[in-house]
């Protein structure tokens, strides 16, 4: 055994000095070793500038390059294991930064994708329409968000169309309305009917308005009313009624203008939703299907006249300090009540100048308040986008605002069970008594 095992490690020493000097005759031998057998001597012997092993699995052992002279030694299991290790860890090293390289090159692809959108997203939005001089129908405009939205217009220069019912309030509105001109040639026209009973009539006050004051360039819907209460006590006659004012009061008008605008190539269409026109909420079975209904219905008329360069706004205010929430108080159940009180409530000149801001721009959604915008973004869906950077936010926003969506549903929930314990435990207690 003795003598095989001499005879063994001067094959294996012959093996190895023929393979140094092979190694000798090869150029930038330290910068290119030997496939699969390179690996850096551990740290305690010299520097791996000066210092470079290569390992052959044949012989198992270390054949050491130090300077000009070789040294040839067996080498143990530890540093076998050791510098098996090592090589793992250095050549895995690169593919732990990889990630992070990854992550760095994506971001500044999106940062670069953002700033271009942002800079050609003007040459693809609709030309701002200018109000100076424009003629702007507003049904509803006697009072509340209408004739704010009238005030607002007439201080830009336009020339108005009150559309209402009550003809004393239409004239009241009308001296208020003309404290805000901005020269002598503005002038407020006030017509009374009913926009929701009789297409014809509604046709014949468009006409006549348009032989006044010129072709309509901007409608705005904002007839409608509102009332609260439980599905199973509300009148049937009730659903009917807000169908006909809040979605039949807004089909009329737009029917009898949109073939003007068409042939002129140019106009804007406004529809006054609410917030209860988004989501469905405790004491609205009859109102926000008709505030619903208003949505479907902007988006199919848009895509059809989008080519005309007629542009659609929906507009979706919150609860807003005007006599028709002043008068849906008084019927309005608690747990309404009291989940209206998370969002507040709104002035109207303040709702009035965004809805008209964003009519003018073409938006199809006018939001008001940072839960109006949550809102849209959440309830966008297949809604037109007239600005790509408003569709970026949209999909960037859309996973953090349905998080937040889900607090506030449980609330609502809470509050509408509280409620119903409360009211069950005031009836037991009236029974016992």
């Amino acid at each position: 055994m003795q003598t095989a095992l001499s005879r063994g490690e001067r094959v294996q020493h012959g093996t190895l000095i023929r393979l140094l000097h092979i190694f000798d005759s090869l150029p930038n031998q330290r910068t290119t070793p030997p496939p699969t057998s390179v690996f850096r001597h551990p740290l305690s012997g010299p520097s791996p500038a000066s210092y470079l092993g290569y390992r052959t699995p044949e012989a198992g052992l270390l054949v050491s390059r130090r300077a000009n002279d070789c040294q040839i030694s067996p080498m143990s299991s530890e540093e076998g294991l050791s510098s098996t290790i090592t090589d793992w860890l250095f050549i895995n090293s690169w593919w732990l930064l990889l990630p992070f390289i990854m992550l760095l090159v994506i971001a500044a692809f999106i940062v670069a994708f953002v700033l271009l959108l942002y800079m050609i997203s003007p040459l693809i939005s609709p030309k701002p329409l200018k109000l100076n001089g424009a003629h702007v129908v507003v049904t509803g405009g006697s009072s509340g968000i209408g004739k704010c939205i009238a005030i607002e217009c007439y201080r830009q220069g336009a020339f108005i169309t009150l559309v209402a019912r009550n003809e004393a309030k239409l004239l009241q509105a009308k001296k208020e309305i003309e404290k805000f001109a901005i020269n002598d040639k503005q002038v407020v026209l006030c017509i009374s009917v009913d926009v929701s009973s009789d297409y014809s009539q509604v046709e014949s006050v468009i006409k006549q308005a348009q032989e006044k004051l010129g072709p309509v360039d901007m409608l705005v819907n904002c007839a409608g009313t509102s009332m609260s209460g439980k599905f199973e006590e509300v009148e049937v006659d009730c659903f009917k009624k807000l169908m006909e004012v809040n979605y039949l009061g807004s089909v009329y008008p737009t029917r009898a203008v949109i073939t003007t605008m068409k042939e002129r190539r140019m106009g804007r269409i406004m529809f006054v939703s609410s917030q209860a026109g988004q989501v469905g909420l405790f004491g609205y079975t009859a109102y926000s299907p008709s505030k619903f209904a208003l949505r479907g219905l902007a988006e199919s008329l848009q895509m059809e006249i989008k080519p005309y360069n007629i542009y659609v706004t929906v507009a979706y205010p919150p609860d807003t300090d005007t006599p028709g929430l002043a008068e849906e108080n008084k019927t309005k159940p608690l747990e309404t009540k009291l989940i209206s009180e998370t969002s507040g409530v709104c002035q109207p000149d303040q709702v009035a100048k965004i809805i008209v801001r964003d009519a003018v721009q073409g938006n199809f959604n006018s939001s008001v308040g940072p839960d109006g915008y949550m809102l849209s973004a959440l309830t966008c869906g297949m809604s037109p986008v007239t600005s790509i950077t408003e569709g970026l936010q949209q999909i960037i926003t859309m996973g953090l605002f349905r998080t937040i969506a889900l607090f506030y549903l449980g609330s609502f929930d809470s509050i509408v069970r509280r409620c119903m314990i409360q009211r069950e435990q005031s009836k037991a207690a009236d029974k016992r008594e």
